[in-house]
């Protein structure tokens, strides 16, 4: 490995409790990975999406973005079922080979879809939008050099309904209080349940080493893959619709560090 570069694919999503920045923590690595050559999938599944705007996304692109589970004609299309229907059958292994180049727009080597936001209506709940989705990351073919990487929405819902047990590796954001390092916690449990099991908490907003050692010393049995600095410099790059990873410098060595860190870990375990 050099300079964090590595051969072979790498499946990583980022979870955690509302507010903790997942976003910002996508869409860093996203860029890292794009400016090491790879080829890189970055997926906003966010009911409300924003990844786009974090990764410096110029608006005529922004534009150009459709949520996937808002397309009902193609979803009743590839399914058999149409969308919010109760009931009836559907085909749960959908095409979707041809998704990603049809419904995503490609910016300094990262490609972007958004999934928009799937109402699955109850635990255990299969719909055509879900399957067509699961469907689209868990049989793309993959090649040796590209990463995907999934920005999920707050809370643990998708983990209860198992819709992310194929991504090979789980940031968990946590800010450094018992709130958000009891939501850490429950997501560790979930996705142990499903066999994920390569898990690292990533601290955020972290102010002092006062709040530093409260995490190193809460943390719910994870590995800490390393901590990032409040910097009211994010939120000025959201205002200016700038790239994080351009207009914060030490986050954007922290996220090297962090992918880095990543690509060891995936290739000896």
């Amino acid at each position: 490995m050099v300079g964090g570069h590595f051969h072979g694919r790498l499946h990583e999503i980022s979870s955690g409790k509302g507010g903790v920045s997942k976003t910002t923590l996508a869409a860093l690595p996203a860029q890292v990975y794009a400016d090491q050559g790879r080829d890189v999938l970055a997926v906003d599944a966010e009911p409300a999406p924003c990844l786009a705007g974090a990764l410096g996304f110029p608006p005529e692109l922004r534009a150009r973005l459709s949520p996937i589970a808002e397309m009902n004609a193609l979803i009743a299309e590839r399914t058999g079922a149409k969308p919010g229907t109760v009931g009836g059958f559907f085909t749960l292994n959908p095409r979707v080979d041809d998704l990603p180049e049809r419904f995503s727009v490609k910016h300094r080597g990262v490609r972007l879809p958004e999934m928009g936001a799937v109402d699955l209506g109850g635990r255990g709940c299969i719909c055509p939008e879900s399957a067509m989705l699961k469907t689209l990351f868990t049989h793309l073919p993959f090649g040796d050099d590209e990463v995907l990487i999934l920005d999920m929405y707050a809370g643990v819902e998708h983990l209860g309904r198992a819709t992310v047990d194929f991504v090979d590796t789980m940031i968990i954001v946590a800010e450094p209080t018992k709130r958000s390092l009891g939501t850490a916690g429950q997501i560790k449990k979930l996705a142990h349940d499903i066999g994920l099991t390569r898990l690292w908490l990533m601290g955020n907003k972290v102010r002092n080493e006062e709040e530093a050692a409260f995490l190193h010393a809460n943390t719910p049995g994870l590995p800490i893959l390393g901590i990032l600095p409040a910097d009211p410099a994010v939120q000025e790059a959201e205002r200016l619709g700038t790239a994080v990873y351009d207009h914060v410098p030490a986050l954007r060595q922290a996220a090297a560090k962090l992918a880095a860190k990543l690509a060891q870990d995936y290739l000896t375990t």
